[in-house]
């Protein structure tokens, strides 16, 4: 080993230990394509498989060289084995598939490993498995503690929604917060109730609605901005309970093959700015000093403190680590089809008067996008109903009328329903449809039900025709609304088959495989500035990729023949 060799890899070492330096990260995948990084060698070579890229330059490879965490070179075996230096580790694929890591989209970490340990209603098919769900979790609680939870879909027993009687007599001295899958609804018993002041003449705030009954008494059921009436009394959960919430859901995240997340922090309309702020400083920061930041996280937070980002960027830069990256900013335009707070031009089925809700003041919000946008961050906005998209896609043209053209790259979360000619100006309004194709598997039966089955055929998850107009898809599951899991998102957007359907839920919006895995991956990390990073298997990023049990693209769309079988982050194996 030459003299030369040795002091140019101490120094590339020292360099990369220095690496969560803000000005030197940014330009860090600039520098390996430059000094030609290559002829230090690698330190791992993964062969003798077929590995996905997601980089149309070179869709397919045989072998990649990794040094640093980095990728050095990406090819045929012969064109690799060269590469490697003193020490270097060999993983043989033995004929496995290899894809980029996965990235999800939409995710809310902390509270979804938060939610890991509470009750879990996910899977509850009546009401009498609700009842004795919550009998079971509070046979041991402390009196006066709260029992939270959440996950629960009433569309599973036939729509009828819980109230607070449900569980009354066997909660009589707990107060009860348990939040609906798509986490716009949530049951409080009584005691909890009692504890909000929430009575028969409390006023609704704006954005939100007490559930009420026939003579006016609230039923337990609170929707939307009403939920902060609840969430306000709740205790707020110890730093030690969010950094372990932490661990967990990143380990999960890694059995499932996804090693960077979009955190959308807490996911409750109406909660505190604070929150996500504190998790930033409480729990991300601390993992990554301490060595425990397991995946990679690019943070989003409240729209309201958009002032207080802008003031971070310009101090530290976005990427505040390889593990952690400030991302940009969201707010809500509305509710959820699940709660009927969703926003559309048209009724409800059966409710005449009810279009679904404006959860923002949509002056007060374009004006915040206006000053944030101006400030050069990064914009997102949850809308699902077509209403709501529509007039948020409204508002980014006239943002963009008004603070010029540039690459801003604004994302509407989910996207769900469209109305007619409406996924066309996503793509010529470049704007980035972040979608989670599970929800379709919720959803399918009861957006019927509370849309009619024409405006929920032709208006609803309309992936296809988003490509088609030129927009670019990001990949999420929106968890814990949903799982995280992206071999199941890609088959589900490729197939479109809900539970007990025997055909596709409009089969002209079906994806093909290829552009499912970009979705997951390039595209992800496109749609939040990551992409000179992460996202594709290309030299000069960062080595995160994920060995999957296939032995055939055909497997990945079978149901069940394709799970996970090793994770990669940064060239280390990080599960199993």
């Amino acid at each position: 080993m030459s003299k030369l060799w040795l002091i140019i890899s101490a120094s590339l070492a020292l360099l990369l230990s220095f690496a969560s330096v803000p000005l030197l990260n940014n330009n860090l995948t600039g520098f390996f394509n430059a000094f030609s990084i290559d002829k230090l060698g690698a330190d791992l070579i993964v062969y003798n498989g077929t590995i996905y890229t997601s980089d149309d330059s070179l869709l397919y490879a045989e072998s990649m060289a990794i040094r640093y965490g980095r990728i050095i070179r990406v090819g045929n075996y012969s064109s690799i084995k060269d590469l490697a230096g003193p020490g270097c580790r060999e993983l043989n694929l033995k004929g496995k598939i290899v894809v980029p890591g996965f990235i999800d989209s939409h995710v809310h970490l902390i509270f979804g490993g938060l939610q890991m340990a509470r009750v879990e209603l996910r899977e509850v098919k009546t009401k009498d498995q609700f009842v004795n769900k919550v009998k079971e979790a509070v046979k041991n609680m402390k009196q006066g503690s709260w029992l939270l939870g959440g996950g629960w879909n009433n569309d599973f027993w036939g729509g009828e929604l819980p109230m607070a009687s449900w569980i009354d007599d066997i909660t009589p001295h707990n107060p009860v917060w348990l939040s609906r899958m798509d986490g716009h609804m949530g049951l409080a018993n009584t005691y909890a109730l009692k504890v909000a002041g929430i009575f028969n003449y409390t006023n609704e705030p704006e954005g939100g609605v007490i559930v009420k009954s026939n003579d006016n008494e609230p039923t337990g059921l609170l929707i939307d901005s009403a939920m902060k009436l609840i969430l306000s009394c709740i205790p707020e959960v110890s730093v030690e309970e969010r950094r372990e919430a932490l661990l967990r859901a990143s380990n999960l995240a890694l059995m499932r093959g996804v090693t960077t997340v979009v955190d959308m922090g807490r996911y409750f309309p109406g909660l505190a700015a604070e929150t996500s702020w504190e998790d930033y400083s409480d729990v991300y920061t601390w993992a990554d000093s301490f060595g425990k930041m397991l995946i990679r996280v690019c943070l989003f937070f409240p729209m309201e403190t958009w002032a207080r980002l802008h003031e971070h960027l310009n101090e530290a830069g976005p990427n505040i680590s390889e593990k952690i990256y400030f991302g940009g900013l969201k707010a809500f335009a509305d509710g959820s089809l699940g709660s009927n707070s969703a926003l559309f031009h048209e009724p409800y089925v059966g409710e005449p008067d009810n279009f679904g809700l404006e959860v923002a003041d949509m002056k007060g919000l374009h004006s915040m996008i206006v000053s944030a946008d101006k400030a050069g961050l990064q914009v997102t906005v949850h809308a699902i109903g077509d209403k709501a998209n529509s007039l948020l896609l409204d508002m980014y043209a006239s943002v963009v009328s008004r603070n010029g053209i540039r690459d801003r790259r604004f994302r509407i979360e989910h996207a769900q329903h469209l109305a007619p000619g409406t996924a066309s100006r996503f793509g010529e309004q470049a704007v980035v449809a972040s979608v989670q194709p599970d929800h379709m598997l919720d959803d399918a039966d009861s957006a019927i039900k509370k849309i009619g089955f024409e405006r929920a055929e032709k208006g609803s998850y309309l992936f296809q025709s988003l490509l088609a107009g030129g927009a670019t898809l990001a990949f999420g599951s929106d968890w814990p609304v949903a799982d995280i899991n992206p071999l199941r998102s890609m088959r589900t957007a490729i197939k479109r088959t809900p539970p007990g359907w025997e055909h596709p839920w409009a089969p002209s919006e079906c994806m093909n495989l290829d552009d499912a895995l970009k979705a997951h991956t390039i595209w992800a990390a496109y749609s939040c500035f990551l992409d000179k990073d992460i996202g594709s298997l290309s030299p000069g990023k960062l080595a995160d990729f994920v060995v999957v049990t296939a032995d055939s693209w055909e497997d990945f769309t079978t149901e069940g023949s394709v799970s996970v079988e090793a994770t990669y982050v940064g060239g280390n194996r990080a599960f199993p």
